[in-house]
């Protein structure tokens, strides 16, 4: 009786039902130590980038840009092929290599300097492969319904992971050493993995009951663990013919653009701030710090409230209004300490509100759009974004010699731009999940 008790208490904080505690409880550890990992590697990364020069930033993001072209086809030929008890951990057993990898470079001074440039690569494409795969399985495994429910409660897991992976680098830099931080990261995603494979295991348990439909709206958790076959295309296709998906894929696009202008400005006004590299690593980290304590209050007290009440559409936008105000501060004010406070709060807005509301897009389309068709939008689209707006950037700035308050402008006109699109998905979204309702019921 005080289990039930328990479980019940856990479920109302939760918002999961009791047969959903157990899998949201796992999702959660799961995406918690993917994002701890990735921001004990993150800072690392960025130092590098400036250390590089901002002018070079362009061919580090095409680079990152081709790094997606060659992994993409990779990718969707083991979704085809492989089950997904089989895939997943793959992926991140593969990615856990990689990062011993590196730590071997670094510590054994092994080409330093293109180990470096490689590497900031890597953990750029890691960061949407590692996140896309997660979110995948979690459309997977869950309904509409329950995406507006349990997503921004397992999103704030990786918030907190977040913050972790912050406070470690905070902590530990200056006494185990840049190097060593990468094990670490090697710990954290080894777990990640682990979560993954006990996640699957409950579905199999759910799957042995009774196998459940794709793209149901209500009712119980779980998903099919089959593989998809069709060939690397199949998901650029899908895109190209689904307005929705398409849809989404322009979406991502500008989520790239606003990613991409900040970063940019972000370090040019840092860059022409003339701090050593020491105090620029400490300000990365203190945004990610301060970002990492806001995102999961935001998530577990807001988002949920959000999708619940005002629907996907309108929750999708706010990271867009974000954009809108905090271009026009920089428009007014390009000073440092007011790419902070932007930076903090537009990543707060799109982490903790706007990504879980477009992860909540994907549980109404079919299981092999789930995982072709977002791949190539989070992978493909969003990094091409980046090359594409990290050139436009560099013609704006270098060729056409606009100032970061002219820049600020066009990100605010793109953005409100973005405000639109965002409320005709939620449109979109709403039509599907009701046109999919009639059939659940009388299933």
């Amino acid at each position: 009786m005080s289990e039930a008790v328990e479980a019940k208490g856990w479920g109302r904080l939760l918002r999961a039902r009791p047969a959903e505690l157990k899998p949201v409880l796992l999702a959660f550890a799961y995406f918690f130590c993917v994002l701890a990992c990735y921001y004990v590697l993150r800072p690392v990364r960025d130092e590098m980038g400036i250390r590089s020069g901002v002018r070079n930033l362009p061919w580090l993001f095409t680079g990152t840009f081709v790094a997606s072209l060659v992994i993409a086809p990779i990718y969707a030929a083991l979704v085809g092929r492989l089950r997904r008890a089989v895939f997943i951990p793959s992926v991140y057993g593969f990615l856990t290599l990689n990062i011993l990898a590196f730590w071997a470079c670094l510590t054994f001074g092994f080409a330093v300097a293109q180990t470096a440039v490689v590497f900031f690569v890597w953990i750029t494409v890691f960061s949407v492969f590692a996140v896309s795969v997660f979110w995948s399985f979690m459309a997977d495994l869950f309904s509409s319904d329950q995406a507006k429910r349990l997503y921004p409660v397992i999103a704030a897991g990786g918030s907190l992971g977040g913050f972790a992976g912050s406070a470690t680098v905070t902590g530990l830099a200056k006494v185990i050493g840049p190097a060593n931080l990468l094990g670490v990261a090697a710990v954290l995603l080894a777990l990640a993995l682990a979560c993954a494979m006990a996640l699957e295991r409950q579905a199999k348990t759910v799957s042995a009951d009774k196998e459940p439909r794709d793209n149901t709206v209500g009712g119980r958790w779980g998903g099919p663990d089959k593989a998809l076959g069709g060939g690397w295309l199949a998901g650029v296709a899908t895109i190209l013919r689904s307005p929705y998906l398409s849809a989404i894929a322009g979406w991502v696009f500008l989520l790239s653009t606003a990613n991409t202008f900040s970063y940019y400005m972000q370090a040019q006004i840092i860059s022409d701030a003339h701090l050593d590299t020491a105090t620029r690593t400490q300000i990365f980290g203190a945004i990610d710090l301060a970002t990492n304590i806001l995102i999961p209050l935001v998530q577990l007290v807001v988002t949920g409230f959000l999708l619940k009440r005002v629907g996907v559409g309108v929750t999708l936008a706010i990271v867009a209004v974000v954009g809108v105000a905090g271009y026009l501060s920089l428009a007014i004010a390009p000073i440092l300490a007011v790419i902070v406070g932007v930076q903090v709060a537009y990543r707060a807005g799109s982490l903790a509100i706007s990504n879980p509301a477009r992860e909540a897009l994907w549980p109404v389309v079919a299981r092999d759009e789930k995982y072709k068709a977002k791949n190539v939008v989070d992978n493909v689209v969003f990094r091409g974004g980046d090359v594409a707006n990290a050139w436009i950037y560099n013609l704006l700035s270098a060729t056409a010699g606009l100032g970061v308050s002219a820049i600020a402008l066009i990100g605010a006109a793109v953005s409100a731009g973005w405000i639109a699109l965002s409320l005709g998905l939620g449109r979109a979204q709403a039509k599907k999940v009701a046109a999919q309702t009639p059939a659940e019921g009388a299933a």
